[in-house]
């Protein structure tokens, strides 16, 4: 590893007798990191209400982050032209003013036109925190700047590794601790007053360099002039930058939507992606060169599953998966602090290792979804790694047999050719699992790309022939059979069984939809719908709770399942959030639930809070609320606010159902707590689905009805029958509530109570 050795004489203006401080340099960059990853979620939770769950909203969020970090990083690096005094001068003059948008909070501003939203949401963001959020971001660079001012502080790129480390008990703090104890009022303040403390520390720091004539970009710190790095090692700085970023986000989709669906696991790759930094910046150089030698073997080993999509649910899958994800960017990340330039060029350095940064963001979050049908981003990213990786030799096989460059060039084609060979077999033999015959072939591609590492084109050729192999050339011709189809919600794949008799719709590993194929059947409701479960009981009741003319509401649209629930003059009208799950309802190609029993229902596309709310007051006299079934749970639909607003919408006398079927949440507490807070009267159907099921149609559900008038639950349940009773047929019991259960706001919720620890330890599937 190079050396980064300079002048250590002490230039002009610099007291000899104090010391680097390298301690407030370190606080000052943990602090203000953390504070950057604590505003994130909590703006997000403060804006959720407002602006909806719709992916194109988030995207909007993400690239002002981005734009700010970036914005934040360029400012530090044009601020490094100055002497130190005029930078802390800048610098915390830039504090104080934006401290007038503080405490956070979301401005007032005008709503958006018609079609302006794109716009409308970057503004709202920019104006509640862009001042905050961009001073804020300047801090890494801007202190190890500073700190390299006094030639007796040594390397300053470590406290990059400070950095990283703050961002991460940022990120595991807030979920874990601070968004379940306290409001988002008390939020704000605790943020404020971290500002405060960071404004303090940021000007201490400015006065141990105060007399510092800085590490200028011209050169200006007593030592040589070091030359501009070239670009063409600037745009290698943003290669090795962006592939781990867009890994990261790559392996957190490809996890849930291959692997296994979990809540808060996008905290895991960004955490491992985080820690990465903290490792290769730190001063355990021997660690990170561990990690560099065996990254190959790891790309290899669990890089060469990244083609397959069979959606095998595997826990241990997706722990090598985030371990390739650590190791990959760990050795990158060393890469990188290995090609490291002067001091004088810190801030240039972190510019285009942020530029790079955002460019693997915006590749995986924002264009793979528009022009992949599935998650090939990762596998491409894996294949970038590979192809950017420090890559010596475990095994020099040509020096150990005193072979001839050309001759062992030979030999190298030789191997790609007979791993292409074990791949064309393996795609042969695949049926859909690892037999032992494809495993055979699979060990020998593998083997083979042990041996080939340290020679780049061969190792990148021999992986992805692996990929293909195992189960990735299938994924492929998937691609082109119209069966898949992709959204900013994930991919959603139709797949037929002839022998059952059924098509399914999945999204990842998440049963959405089924149907029956067989005409005689294809209209029976399926999955949690059938006619024994809550939403099934009440709407077969629809008629005679309502009238012939009953209003409903349906909030999830799916596979269209409860379409044929309708009956002659009922008004139905359908919320959906994805317009590709419209799409793939509509098409009688895929599933007739919509064209046989409901084709003219109205179905309003956003958000259903924020459509709901829009709806005339008294609308509806059955409001169905089916949106808590996967993985991560909208919670903006279920504070108390959410819930004013499905009152409004519906009659005096109108049901509210909602399905809280879950496999990692346990929502009926929250319901119970709403209801006891309302005085409305409220049960739970806990239908067991497949009992009796000779088809294998049904699944288990658990739907909870809550209304004003007692009367009306009364008409719906008949007599509540004791919990025991659950299972059978059209018993409604008692919701379950807990002691000390907070209700949840807007201002205040959190998932964390409700979870269910053993479900997410044991990896249950639905």
């Amino acid at each position: 590893m190079r050396s980064t050795r300079r002048d250590c004489s002490v230039p002009d203006g610099v007291n000899d007798e104090t010391s680097p401080r390298r301690w407030l340099f370190v606080l000052t960059i943990l602090v203000g990191s953390f504070l950057l990853f604590q505003v994130q979620p909590m703006v997000a939770r403060m804006v959720l209400p407002k602006l909806g769950g719709a992916p194109a909203v988030w995207n909007s969020a993400m690239l002002v982050y981005q734009a700010l970090l970036l914005g934040g990083y360029a400012y530090a690096h044009w601020l490094g032209r100055f002497a130190v005094r005029r930078q802390a001068t800048i610098h915390v003059a830039l504090f104080l003013v934006a401290a007038l948008w503080l405490p956070i909070g979301i401005a007032q501003i005008a709503p958006p036109g018609p079609g302006q939203e794109a716009l409308w949401v970057p503004l709202l963001l920019l104006a509640s925190i862009g001042p905050v959020f961009f001073v804020v971001s300047a801090q890494a660079p801007l202190m190890q700047r500073w700190f390299a001012a006094d030639s007796r502080a040594g390397d300053p790129y470590y406290l990059y590794a400070a950095s990283n480390l703050g961002s991460f008990a940022g990120l595991i703090s807030y979920p874990a601790l601070v968004e379940p104890s306290l409001p988002l009022a008390a939020q704000s303040w605790g943020w404020t007053a971290g500002y405060a403390l960071l404004v303090l520390l940021v000007a201490a720091s400015a006065a141990a360099r105060w007399h510092s004539h800085g590490v200028t970009a011209d050169g200006d710190d007593g030592a040589a002039e070091e030359p501009r790095p070239t670009w063409r090692r600037q745009v290698h700085w943003l290669l090795i930058a962006a592939v781990p970023s867009g890994l990261m986000l790559s392996t957190t989709t490809h996890l849930t939507t291959d692997i296994v669906a979990m809540p808060l696991l996008w905290v895991l790759p960004l955490g491992l992606y985080l820690l990465s930094f903290v490792i290769a910046f730190s001063t355990a150089a021997r660690l990170t060169q561990i990690i560099t030698l065996i990254a190959p073997v790891v790309l290899l080993a669990v890089g060469g599953l990244g083609l397959l999509s069979a959606g095998t649910g595997s826990m241990m899958v997706a722990i090598a998966s985030l371990a390739m994800l650590f190791v990959v960017a760990t050795a990158l990340h060393g890469y990188l602090y290995h090609l490291r330039p002067a001091a004088q060029h810190l801030t240039l350095f972190y510019l285009v290792m942020s530029a790079g940064g955002v460019l693997g963001g915006l590749f995986a979050a924002l264009f793979a979804p528009l022009i992949f049908d599935w998650v090939y981003e990762h596998p491409l990213l894996i294949l970038a790694a590979a192809m950017l990786l420090p890559l010596p030799a475990l095994f020099p096989w040509d020096k150990w047999l005193k072979l001839e460059p050309r001759t062992a060039r030979l030999a190298a084609l030789l191997l790609v050719a007979v791993a292409a060979f074990g791949c064309l077999r393996m795609v042969l033999d695949w049926s859909g699992i690892l037999d032992s015959a494809v495993a055979a072939w699979g060990i020998a591609i593998f083997l083979i790309g042990i041996l080939l590492i340290g020679r780049r084109w061969a190792f990148v050729a021999v992986l992805a022939l692996l990929m293909i192999g195992v189960g990735g050339w299938d994924t492929i011709t998937e691609s082109f059979t119209g069966a898949r189809v992709r959204s900013y919600f994930g991919v959603y794949t139709v797949t037929d069984y002839p022998a059952t008799h059924q098509r399914r719709l999945a999204h990842g590993t998440t049963l959405h939809g089924l149907q029956r194929t067989d005409a005689a059947e294809r209209r029976n409701p399926t999955t949690y719908y059938g006619h024994q479960s809550g939403v099934g009981l009440t709407l077969d009741k629809a008629e005679a709770l309502a009238g012939p003319n009953a209003s409903i509401g349906i909030v999830g649209l799916g596979a269209g399942t409860l379409a044929c629930y309708r009956r002659p003059g009922q008004h139905w009208t359908i919320f959906e959030i994805d317009p590709v799950m419209v799409q793939i309802a509509r098409d009688p190609g895929k599933f007739t639930f919509l064209s046989d029993c409901a084709g003219d229902t109205p179905i309003v596309i956003g958000d259903a809070r924020l459509q709901i709310a829009q709806q005339p007051p008294g609308r509806f006299d059955v409001l169905v609320i089916d949106a808590f079934s996967s993985d991560a749970i909208p919670l903006h639909l279920l504070t108390k606010e959410a819930i004013g607003i499905y009152r409004r919408a519906l009659k005096p006398d109108g049901i509210l159902l909602i399905h809280i079927s879950n496999r990692f949440f346990g929502l009926e507490p929250v319901l119970a707590e709403e209801a006891k807070a309302r005085g409305w009267s409220a049960a739970i159907r806990m239908d067991p689905g497949p009992v009796g099921d000779e088809l294998g149609d049904l699944t288990g559900s658990n739907w909870v009805a809550l209304t004003a008038t007692p009367q009306r639950m009364e008409q719906l349940t008949g007599e509540l029958r004791p919990r025991r009773d659950a299972s059978e047929d059209g018993a409604w019991v008692p919701l379950e509530a807990r002691a000390h259960f907070d209700r949840w706001t807007d201002d205040y919720a959190s998932t964390l109570p409700v979870l269910l620890w053993k479900h997410i330890i044991g990896g249950r599937d639905e």
